[in-house]
């Protein structure tokens, strides 16, 4: 059994309250951590410790902040298989992806550890005989909450370009899998990053996270997660005027014209559509197929999905892994209900299976789903899990009518040899990212976020810096 404390002001601390939750492993549905459950008690020393820190960090030249993070950053490549570990245990993914996303873990911490000592203010000569420039300076105390579908890369991408900036943090990770943010805070120590610069609280979002959001010391909130946990922190944060951004849900489309290379599309949208179990905000959930290529589209992909293995998240011939809890493992499930309900047709999958040596664990087999129309629940609503639905169409002006047409806009793949309906399409689309003949290609200087309700503002690259600076202006005429 492993206890997961807090990390506040550099050392692991025990709840206040005593409490602990129960952390499961999501192949067998055993207990294997006990949580600690936060309260604002908890949150509040760790806004003191930041509020310590905060005055020396700010100050500490961008080249140290720089050897700090960058040796978090190797400090994470050391430990890659402990991490990678623990992550598939926490949260049921196969270990070769959890290893891939440690690597990314590291990369974040990296790149971000580059942009601490290239991040520049910016001046502007006027006609007037002035000058005008701009400091970027930090804001200050500011709360991370990062997700359970990508622990530790979604806690690093958050977490790396607030301490870049010079702020120091107060940070939750999901009540679901905090082990490798636990086993991160260790490793931030080895690499000599100063007490309450980062500070991590664990447990339930409606307690330890809602203390975060309202307490007034911290000055931004950045947030990962589903779109009515995001709206309920901007009803709080927003009158309290904090910075926010917020990555919320996805209902991507994945569409395939007739001119696609097939091949490469189906092998793609394998991917797109059931890597780490379905549970990525970017998967593309709903396929749109021209009619012209519809029943070869249709049985290449078949042929795929049924091959996939599904059980042991340390098998590396393991493609779809455990679902992360039980309450979201029948939240998938209903949603096959509902799209039967509904009148689809299950072309493959739509049930739990239980692994030989897992038949505790929660997993369903990869779904595909047809005959549905593109307005039903099941095709707006997110399900987040390892279910697809193929939708036919004749032209251009339909799949994106079919495309837009629900509250999300995260991210959309497009699938042509025609260079000219690429970039109408592109334009089109309501969606923060638009990837053209591939998926998840990810380049980390660029804007990542969504529109509509897939969220507000956006990280990466120079957006992340700009999102936790404050920009002031001076004036100086000469």
């Amino acid at each position: 059994m492993i206890t997961i404390n807090h990390f506040i002001n550099g050392k692991y601390v025990a709840p206040g309250g005593g409490e602990y939750l129960d952390g499961f492993n999501p192949a067998t549905g055993e207990v294997f951590t006990k949580i600690a459950n936060g309260t604002a008690h908890d949150v509040q020393m760790a806004v003191d410790a930041a509020k310590s820190a905060l005055p020396a960090w700010k100050a500490m030249p961008a080249e140290d902040r720089f050897r700090i993070l960058n040796a978090i950053a190797e400090g994470i490549e050391t430990h890659i298989d402990e991490l990678a570990l623990a992550e598939s245990r926490d949260q049921g993914k196969p270990l070769w992806l959890s290893k891939s996303e440690m690597q990314r873990a590291s990369q974040n911490f990296r790149f971000f550890a580059t942009a601490a000592v290239q991040f520049a203010s910016e001046s502007h000569q006027t006609d007037t005989r002035a000058i005008n420039y701009t400091l970027r300076q930090p804001v200050g105390i500011v709360g991370c909450i990062s997700p359970w579908n990508l622990p530790l890369y979604l806690f690093t991408w958050k977490i790396a370009p607030a301490l870049a900036a010079g702020n120091c943090v107060v940070a939750k990770p999901s009540e679901f899998t905090p082990l490798t943010a636990h086993l991160l805070c260790e490793i931030a120590n080895k690499a000599g990053l100063p007490p309450g610069v980062l500070n991590v609280v664990h447990g339930l979002g409606s307690t330890c996270g809602q203390a975060i959001v309202e307490h007034p010391e911290i000055k931004a909130i950045s947030f990962t997660g589903g779109t009515a946990t995001g709206k309920h922190i901007a009803s709080v944060a927003a009158p309290m005027f904090k910075k926010l951004s917020l990555e919320l849900g996805g209902k991507n489309p994945n569409i395939i014209f007739d001119d696609a290379d097939l091949t490469e599309a189906v092998k793609t949208s394998v991917r797109s559509s059931f890597l780490n179990q379905g549970e990525i905000c970017l998967c593309g959930s709903r396929v749109f197929v021209h009619t012209g290529v519809y029943d070869a589209f249709k049985s290449a992909l078949l042929q795929e999905v049924v091959k996939m293995q599904v059980g042991d998240p340390f098998d590396d011939k393991t493609r779809v892994g455990a679902i992360v809890s039980k309450p979201h493992f029948e939240k998938v499930l209903s949603y096959i209900d509902l799209a039967r309900q509904e009148g689809g047709t299950i072309l493959c999958g739509g049930q739990e299976v239980k692994p030989a040596g897992f038949e505790n664990g929660w997993f369903i087999a990869p779904t595909i789903i047809e005959g549905l129309s593109a307005a039903c629940r099941t095709n707006t609503e997110e399900i987040f899990g390892p279910v697809i639905t193929l939708i036919p169409f004749e032209t251009e002006e339909e799949v994106l009518e079919m495309a837009n047409g629900t509250a999300y806009g995260l991210a959309a793949t497009l699938w042509t040899s025609d260079l000219k309906r690429a970039h109408r399409m592109a334009e089109a689309l309501q969606s923060g990212i638009v990837w053209v003949n591939c998926w998840l290609l990810r380049d980390l200087r660029t804007p990542f976020g969504g529109v509509k309700q897939s969220g507000v503002g956006r990280e990466g690259g120079w957006e992340a810096m700009r999102f936790f600076t404050e920009p002031k202006n001076v004036c100086i005429a000469y």
